[in-house]
Formats: structure tokens, C-alpha cells, sequence
């Protein structure tokens, strides 16, 4: 291992368009970015109580991401539209790096890999959890990390829907990361990072491939969305609407609802929630109602767990 020196701003560094698999690379980007068009499940949650609402990424995330992979595969039409990859297909691998492959099913030839982390957009942290530790060196120049976005199609339950993908060149993010850590962020400890030597793409499982940081108290290191490089990415998905209530309200109210003690305060935090939703719809939508509906579905579990 060797300290990593404080070194300037990371460039992207994105596949040539003289490399023979360049066109098959944008496909796939296309076809992650359509993926909340297309993604299909037959999972559904019905009966879980607004207490329990946050742990849903803990349940259902290996599912969500497995179900991605499959979304993907059937996708072709869209990252192999000529047919020219018939023999290539994507795979999930457990517990190492990058945790997806789009790999010849004859030779094992890996064309691409993906990091991918599925991300409730409800959860109490308004944040991506993910922790990205790979060193750069571990990254193919084509290789992405891919955040995708969900929640249950009725808030509260029903099936899990996606929404637009947060998509970013796996080296450059490594890169970033411990700019970030070392140059941009304010810290008095040692901002030193252990780099493995000897690593290359597509590693084994045995490999040792983790950028270590020489102090990290918080378990920081890692976290894609401290870094900044999400920050808009964040900001946008916050004014999507839930069944007519923006993403952050319902975040908000949930968060609330789970930390309160009293039952007094969880009604307080339903009677804010139906205001904001009167509010932003003066005039009656379907939206609207859909949204009232599920507050009066909280209201009666609410009811229930006196």
C-alpha cells in the first residue's frame, strides 16, 4: 500500500469513440436511462405500517437490483438493436467488484461493468447510502456506477416503480471521491488514503481493491452523495411527485412519523401533510385524491395502533 498524494481535479476520461464496442457502450447508458419506461415486477407490498416504511431498502434492495439486471437483459433491442451481441448478456455477481457484467456467455469476455445500487427514495437519510470504495485502477475506462431511484407505486405500498437513474464513469467517481476526501472537504485529521498497487478491471473476489483512508471516524469514506457530485442529481428528484405530493413532503412527514412519540404528533404530522396537498391542488386532480387517500389509509393504521 502507498499514501495517496493531494493531487488536482479529476478529468473524465470517457471511452474512445475508435473502440470497437463505443457504440454498444452509449446503448447501454440509453437503455439504464429508460429503465423506469420499462422495469416490471411482480413483487408487491401491501399491509407494512408508516413506522416500518424505512426499512423497505433493507428488505426489498437485493430484489430491486436483481430485478434490474433482468430489466436490462430484456432491453436488448435497445443496447444491441443490429443483434451483433446475441451471445452477451447481463450478470449479477455476488460480493465482488463491479457487482453487474455485460460478459460473452462463450468466451467470459467482460465488454462493460456496473456498480449498481438501488436507493428508496423514502428512507430517513435523504441520501444514497451507497459506499464506493474501489480504486480507480479497478475500473475499466467504460465502467459505470448506477443509482436507481424507487418507492412503492402507492407510496405505501403496491409495487416498487423506478425513476431516473443517477449514472456516473466508475474511475472518475473513485477519482473524485478521494479528490474530494483529500483537497475539497474541511478536515484537521490525516486525509492520507491507503491506494492497493498491482490491481486492474474486473478483479476477483480475493483481490484486495479498497481505497483505505488513514481516519475515518464517521465511516464516511465512500459515500458518492457527501462528495457533491450528486448534489443536483438529489435537488431534482425532491420535486417529484408522489401521487401529487413532492418526494422531499413525503420524506419529510415520514421521518416525523417514525420518530414521534405521541400519537398526538403523528396526527399533527397527517394534518400538515393533507394542508400542503390542499394546497398545492386548489383545484380537485386524480393526483390529488390518490394523495388524500393514502393520508386516510395512515390515519386508520394510525387508529389501529391505539
Amino acid at each position: 500500500m502507498t499514501k495517496q498524494k493531494n493531487h488536482p481535479a479529476p478529468v473524465k476520461d470517457s471511452p474512445s469513440k475508435d473502440w470497437e464496442h463505443y457504440q454498444l457502450y452509449k446503448d447501454v447508458r440509453e437503455a439504464i436511462a429508460s429503465l423506469p419506461i420499462y422495469f416490471r415486477t411482480e413483487t408487491h407490498i401491501s399491509g407494512i405500517m408508516a413506522t416500518d416504511l424505512h426499512t423497505l431498502n433493507t428488505v426489498l434492495g437485493a430484489t430491486i437490483e436483481e430485478q434490474v439486471v433482468r430489466t436490462l437483459n430484456l432491453l436488448r433491442n435497445t443496447w444491441d438493436p443490429d443483434g451483433k451481441y446475441t451471445l452477451v448478456s447481463f450478470i449479477r455477481q455476488a460480493q465482488t467488484f463491479p457487482d453487474v457484467l455485460l460478459r460473452k456467455t462463450s468466451s467470459g469476455e467482460i465488454l462493460l461493468g456496473i456498480e449498481l445500487k438501488g436507493w428508496y427514495l423514502l428512507a430517513k437519510e435523504s441520501e444514497p447510502s451507497l459506499r464506493f470504495q474501489a480504486t480507480a485502477a479497478a475500473c475499466a475506462v467504460q465502467d459505470l456506477v448506477v443509482v436507481v431511484p424507487w418507492v412503492l407505486g402507492n407510496v405505501i405500498s403496491g409495487s416498487p416503480i423506478l425513476f431516473e437513474p443517477f449514472v456516473e464513469l466508475a474511475k472518475y467517481a473513485a477519482n473524485y471521491r478521494n479528490y474530494h476526501w483529500q483537497c475539497v472537504r474541511q478536515s484537521k485529521q490525516d486525509t492520507g488514503i491507503d491506494v492497493p498497487k498491482g490491481v486492474g478491471p474486473y478483479p476477483s473476489k480475493a483481490d484486495q481493491i479498497l481505497d483505505k483512508p488513514h481516519s475515518d471516524g464517521g465511516g464516511n469514506f465512500g459515500r458518492l452523495a457527501r462528495t457533491g457530485m450528486m448534489d443536483m442529481y438529489m435537488q431534482k428528484l425532491d420535486d417529484v411527485q408522489l401521487c401529487g405530493i413532492k418526494t422531499v413532503y413525503w420524506r419529510q412527514f415520514l421521518k416525523v412519523f417514525q420518530e414521534s412519540t405521541t400519537d398526538a404528533e403523528a396526527r399533527a404530522a397527517l394534518e400538515r401533510l393533507k394542508q400542503r396537498v390542499q394546497h398545492a391542488t386548489r383545484v380537485p386532480s386524480v393526483k390529488a385524491q390518490s394523495a388524500l387517500a393514502i393520508i386516510a389509509e395512515l390515519e386508520r393504521l394510525l387508529d389501529m395502533s391505539e
